[in-house]
């Protein structure tokens, strides 16, 4: 496959290098000498997706594949597979420092003549790929960059479309639960009633039921001795005032996080416009830089509204973790529980567990390192029967106690957590106490980041298959004209689609699963069943089971 190098130059001008040659092209080119590129599918080499990808797709220009080198960098870097001395040279100290485009007005590739707008790609691919090539793992690791910079198109994608979003519906949602809305800095009229309940039923004027200090003070002074102030702790409380401070709580945090100065900041033109992280945690799943995209709360949820015309299919995947699990342990046993909808159910009807909870408790337990109670009780009798699963997870547990790194199945190493690991025997016992829960709290982390990252893995190439599904569900135009993904969220993804092409979409959805699985899983078939949903409202779709 032919690899386009695009490296920004001062005076928005691009340096273009394929097959070693260059030419100097004016930004304003720049699209339509990608569109012509376009049919004889290039991978695009770039520094950043999220810097590159706006411009294009505000003129109607969308690529299929592309090579993000900071990405890419990141994922080799702390790759355990990896010769790290193949990624110095040139260059390389800034290549680490570089950061991803932070917000949606963030489009103009050239924002100044630091050193870090103008890295060569071609110079940094070449590093990369060498890397790569040199690894006993080189297979897994190619899949795995091209699984994550499909993830950054997919994420560039997503934030040009945008989720539809009725102002209208999420302002009349706001006004039924608040009040109208107020003057800058004030509360909403129902908020600060509620507000003046509490104050009257702990007899505390004055009160700020903002500040914690000043909440548990006038508890107490109320004659509730609590030593917090959390929702659980004051369920307990037989007093008149719990039940309108927690309605204070839940409405406080609706006018704050989703309420009219959320609108402002994120709505625009009658779309929702979070800017996603591609990797943006260690494991590789995804963060938002801002609006709480991956945070969804389910009570705005009905302001997200298809256009007219249109619908939104919603896709679940249910128990992805266990079922990843599954795979990369290569448990057979836990396989053939996967089967079918309810992986929790198979193994009950595998006669491995009596009850639906208790495979839950155990295969939850096993990742999250329960050592104790009913949780820890069935890990230890699960372990008999699926031994190569759970061992697997424990193996990473013991790993990362010992300050080794660990990987996921395509290679994405865990994150150094500092500090050291031979610490003198002859250290004072509280000292050794601090070391051992440190050892236990990494070995915690580690035994799930083998199998969140390994998921993360999974999605990244369902939605990578999905959206060039998608594009090819469309007859012509931009990626906001067709079938288009608006949301992803782990194991789920939202598509906007036009009503006619809903069934069509829902067997994408469903194939790229299958295929993603295969993809990852070759040698040992692992069902993922999807729960989907064909909806107006975001909010009427249905949830998986647990």
């Amino acid at each position: 496959m032919t690899r386009v190098h695009l490296s920004r130059l001062p005076g928005d001008r691009v340096l273009v290098v394929e097959g070693g040659a260059g030419r100097d092209l004016a930004l304003a080119d720049l699209p339509a000498y990608v569109a012509g590129r376009e049919a004889d599918a290039p991978r695009w080499v770039w520094d950043d997706t999220a810097r590159w990808c706006p411009p294009l797709l505000a003129a109607g220009v969308r690529v299929a594949r592309c090579h993000d080198l900071r990405l890419s960098r990141r994922l080799l870097s702390r790759a355990p597979a990896v010769d790290h001395a193949l990624l110095e040279g040139e260059d390389a100290d800034l290549w680490d420092r570089l950061g991803p485009a932070a917000t949606v007005s963030e489009p103009v590739l050239f924002s100044g003549h630091d050193a870090l707008e103008h890295l060569r790609a071609d110079v940094e691919d070449a590093r990369q790929l060498a890397a790569i090539d040199a690894s006993p793992e080189a297979a897994r690791l190619r899949l795995l960059v091209a699984a994550e910079s499909a993830g950054a198109l997919a994420a560039a994608e997503m934030t040009h479309a945008g989720v539809p979003w009725s102002v209208d519906v999420h302002e009349a949602l706001l006004t039924e639960r608040l009040g109208p809305r107020p003057p800058r800095g004030a509360r909403p009229r129902l908020l600060a009633e509620c507000a003046d309940d509490v104050r009257r039923l702990l007899g505390a004027p004055g009160l700020n039921p903002d500040s914690q200090p000043e909440l548990l003070a006038a508890l107490r002074r109320a004659g509730i001795e609590v030593t917090d102030t959390r929702a659980s702790t004051l369920r307990a409380v037989d007093h008149p005032a719990v039940e309108p401070l927690l309605r204070y709580r839940s409405l406080a945090h609706l006018f704050s996080t989703n309420g009219w100065a959320w609108i402002d900041e994120w709505v625009h033109d009658g779309r929702f416009r979070p800017v996603y992280q591609p990797a943006g945690s260690a494991t590789g799943r995804w963060s938002s830089n801002g609006g709480g995209a991956l945070s969804f709360p389910v009570q705005v949820r009905s302001a997200a509204v298809a256009d007219e015309g249109w619908v939104f299919v919603v896709a679940d995947v249910a128990q992805l973790e266990p079922r990843v699990l599954a795979g990369m342990s290569g448990d057979r046993a836990l396989a053939r529980a996967a089967r079918g909808a309810d992986l929790y159910q198979g193994m009950v009807e595998a006669g491995a567990v009596a009850t639906r909870q208790h495979a839950k408790l155990g295969l939850l337990g096993a990742m999250y390192g329960a050592t104790s109670g009913e949780s820890g009780r069935m890990v230890a009798e699960l372990t008999r029967r699926y031994p190569q699963a759970f061992g697997l997870v424990e193996e990473a547990a013991r790993a990362g106690e010992q300050g080794r790194v660990v990987r996921t199945l395509l290679g994405r190493g865990s994150p150094p957590l500092g500090g050291s690991w031979d610490e003198s025997p002859d250290a004072p016992p509280a000292d050794l106490d601090v070391l051992d829960r440190r050892r236990r709290s990494v070995g915690r982390f580690t035994r799930n980041f083998v199998v969140q990252g390994t998921g993360a893995e999974w999605a990244l190439c369902w939605i990578a298959d999905l959206r060039n599904r998608l594009w090819r569900l469309g007859d012509e135009g931009p990626v906001e004209s067709r079938p288009h993904l608006v949301f992803f969220l782990h194991d789920e993804v939202v598509v906007h689609a036009p009503a006619g092409l809903a069934d069509a979409v829902a067997s994408e959805v469903t194939e790229a699963a299958t295929t993603a699985g295969r993809l990852l899983f070759r040698e040992l078939p692992i069902d993922f069943p999807l729960n989907v949903s064909v909806v107006r409202s975001y909010a009427e779709a249905g949830k998986p089971g647990t």
